[in-house]
Parts: C-alpha cells; sequence; structure tokens
C-alpha cells in the first residue's frame, strides 16, 4: 500500500492535509476541554446550594437532638427541628440536580465541540485520501506486473487516453495516439506517464520490475 505520492508537489500537499488534519482535532479536543472546564464553573451555586442544605440539615438535627433532651416537651420542641433537618435534605438535592445538569450541558458540549467539527473535516479529507491511496496501489500493483511478468504500460496508457484532460492529451507529440494503436512503445510510455503523474508517481526505468520509491 502506498501512502504518499513520489513527486515533490502532491507529497508535500498530502503531508499538509494530514498535519493539517491531526491539529484540527487536536485544536477542537482542546477546545472541547477548555469549555468543558468553563461550563462546569456553573456548577458552583448549585454545589454552594447543596452544602448549604447540608450545613443547615446538621445544624437543625443537631438542635433536634438537644430539644429531645428536654424533659416533658422535648418531643414537640424537636418536631421543628426536624422538619427542617427533613426540608434541608430538599435543598441539598435542588442542589445536587444543579449540579447534574450542568456536568450533563458540559459533556454535551464538551462532545459536540469535537464531533461536528472533526466529523466535518474527516468527511472532506477521508474520501480523497482513501481515494488516492486506493489508486496509487492499484497503479503500483500494475507497475509491479505480479500477474503479467512485467509493467503493464497498455493498461495505464489506456487510462489516460479515457480519463486524460483534453488539454493534457493535446500537449503530447503529434500523432500519440496512432503510435500507441500501432503498439510503439515510446507512445505507450508517455500516456502511462501522463496517467501516473495525475497520482503522482513515476515510470519506473525502461525494463525495471518495481516502482521506484
Amino acid at each position: 500500500m502506498r501512502l504518499y505520492a513520489q513527486h515533490p508537489a502532491l507529497r508535500l500537499r498530502q503531508l499538509a492535509a494530514d498535519a493539517g488534519l491531526l491539529v484540527w482535532i487536536v485544536g477542537w479536543v482542546l477546545a472541547a476541554r477548555a469549555a468543558h472546564g468553563a461550563v462546569l464553573l456553573l456548577a458552583g451555586p448549585g454545589k454552594a446550594v447543596e452544602d448549604l442544605g447540608r450545613s443547615v440539615g446538621g445544624s437543625m438535627d443537631s438542635a433536634a437532638g438537644v430539644a429531645e433532651d428536654v424533659p416533658l416537651v422535648g418531643d414537640e420542641l424537636a418536631t421543628p427541628f426536624d422538619a427542617l433537618a427533613r426540608a434541608s435534605g430538599s435543598v441539598r438535592g435542588a442542589g445536587q440536580s444543579a449540579q447534574d445538569a450542568v456536568d450533563t450541558l458540559a459533556l454535551i458540549l464538551a462532545v459536540a465541540l469535537v464531533v461536528l467539527p472533526v466529523g466535518w473535516m474527516l468527511l472532506r479529507w477521508l474520501p480523497w485520501r482513501t481515494r488516492w491511496v486506493r489508486e496509487a496501489t492499484a497503479a503500483q500493483q500494475v507497475l509491479s506486473g505480479t500477474s503479467t511478468g512485467g509493467p503493464d504500460l497498455e493498461l495505464l496508457a489506456a487510462r489516460a487516453l479515457a480519463t486524460a484532460p483534453l488539454p493534457r492529451l493535446a500537449a503530447l507529440p503529434p500523432g500519440t495516439g496512432a503510435a500507441w494503436r500501432a503498439g510503439d512503445p515510446a507512445a505507450v510510455r508517455s500516456l502511462a506517464t501522463l496517467e501516473l503523474d495525475r497520482l503522482g508517481l513515476r515510470l519506473p526505468d525502461a525494463g525495471a520490475r518495481t516502482l521506484l520509491t
């Protein structure tokens, strides 16, 4: 499998695209972490409410205990304190619920900040890189000639004639098409080179059996 072109210009573009994708991912991950931490600051009031409820509940429990020790009327005196202690439990629950909501919001925001921009970039980068790797690997197999015993330049030449832009074909020496039909090796190599240039690959020297790197 070939991952990068041999021609410097295209290889530089591919390396820049891969590095750019990595920087893009790291940048959005860092942004998501920063946003997550910033949103978690909103949980401060909920934490304060929970602490207040816990403090009030503890105080009311202590007061109820002291009131119960009063002879004869201890139970009656402790009743209001017990009610306040139970109410403080609702306050603690409200504070905890607020913190849970902030935690959920922070997590959703962080995930969205990573998934959406990174997914968008991958949808642009992945098809381009995958298509090139697939075509370059196939071209390398054609040039290696594992099944034919030598590079199948005729196949590459036919591909160039079928898909190359007309300006590139027009720039070839006059009579290249007729020479290709006649089996002229120079014409075949010219057309095969045209197809390999599209992929940023080099045609091996005459008689070579493997693709130069």
